[in-house]
């Protein structure tokens, strides 16, 4: 089960945008089709197995369209969902729970395939913790790691400020691996500043700079499993190795994750996670008052 809280402000920022771009104080199809005075139910069932991640969204969905729509939940995000199973119940105006259908599902239907292609990941790996990255759906990003750690993993940095990641173009402009790590300690040292830093090397010998220059977090960024078992080794021979974090990432698939992971580092870093997960797929019916037709 997830042990994060649901972003909430960030919730109500996304779906505010999300009910004004569809227009939903404007829905003439509903308006002109359905009886202003028609009370409804509706379920919200999925069609396939998964992690359910995401209802405070659908619950935002409606407290923006109509507060008089009353939700019931039949199941807490990271529960495991088979074909049928049935996620919210929703009771209100018919016009209401029509109008914020579809922004209730995009919300609950991607959140519920990030969280369940991370299971996917973990359950695949359960010894080395899998992060996220910052590929991420614009605007929400908050939701996205959110459901990230709902499907059992772990967030990476949420944004530029909250760590320091030398990425291959930090390091060119600086001057090689050395030189970038130099300035990142001026910079700290200037601004009194004290976070994390992580390093992206691409080579062995990157990595071993990287080690004599300091460095506590080395990413491996698409690095043979051969040359990643290499930089473990490395690693191993030093005598502060236990403070040393060692990340592998760059296309990592559910067919390699595991390969990965016998080589020895700590943490796998998947951008699939949040930039490919399949959306989950469900559906909103009324059950009493007419059905919809499907979209």
């Amino acid at each position: 089960m997830a042990t994060t809280q649901f972003p909430s402000a960030a919730g109500r920022t996304a779906v505010a945008a999300a009910l004004a771009e569809d227009a939903s104080g404007n829905d003439i199809t509903t308006a002109w089709s359905v009886p202003e005075d028609l009370a409804a139910t509706a379920e919200v069932r999925t069609r396939q197995s998964g992690i359910a991640a995401g209802l405070p969204a659908v619950a935002e969905v409606f407290a923006q369209v109509d507060p008089e729509v009353e939700i019931e939940a039949s199941v807490a995000d990271g529960a495991r969902l088979t074909d049928g199973d049935v996620l919210l119940r929703l009771s209100g105006p018919a016009r209401s729970l029509i109008t914020g259908e579809r922004t209730a599902l995009n919300f609950l239907q991607r959140l519920c395939g990030i969280a369940t292609l991370t299971d996917r990941y973990v359950q695949a790996e359960t010894e080395t913790r899998i992060l996220d990255t910052r590929k991420t759906a614009p605007g929400l990003r908050a939701l996205d790691k959110y459901a990230v750690a709902v499907g059992g993993g772990r967030n990476h940095r949420l944004d530029l400020a909250a760590m320091v990641l030398l990425k291959e173009n930090h390091i060119a402009a600086a001057g090689g691996v050395t030189a970038a790590m130099e300035a990142v300690r001026r910079g700290m040292a200037r601004t009194g500043q004290t976070v994390e830093v992580d390093v992206e090397v691409q080579t062995v010998a990157e990595a071993a700079e990287a080690l004599d220059a300091g460095a506590r977090w080395i990413m491996l960024d698409n690095m043979p499993l051969a040359d990643i078992e290499q930089v473990v080794k490395i690693r191993a021979e030093r005598a502060d190795s236990p403070r040393i974090l060692l990340e592998a990432s760059g296309t990592v698939r559910l067919d390699s994750v595991r390969a990965i992971a016998e080589t020895g580092v700590d943490l796998i870093s998947v951008g699939a996670l949040t930039h490919s997960a399949p959306a989950l797929d469900l559906s909103m019916l009324l059950t009493t008052g007419p059905a919809p037709c499907p979209r």
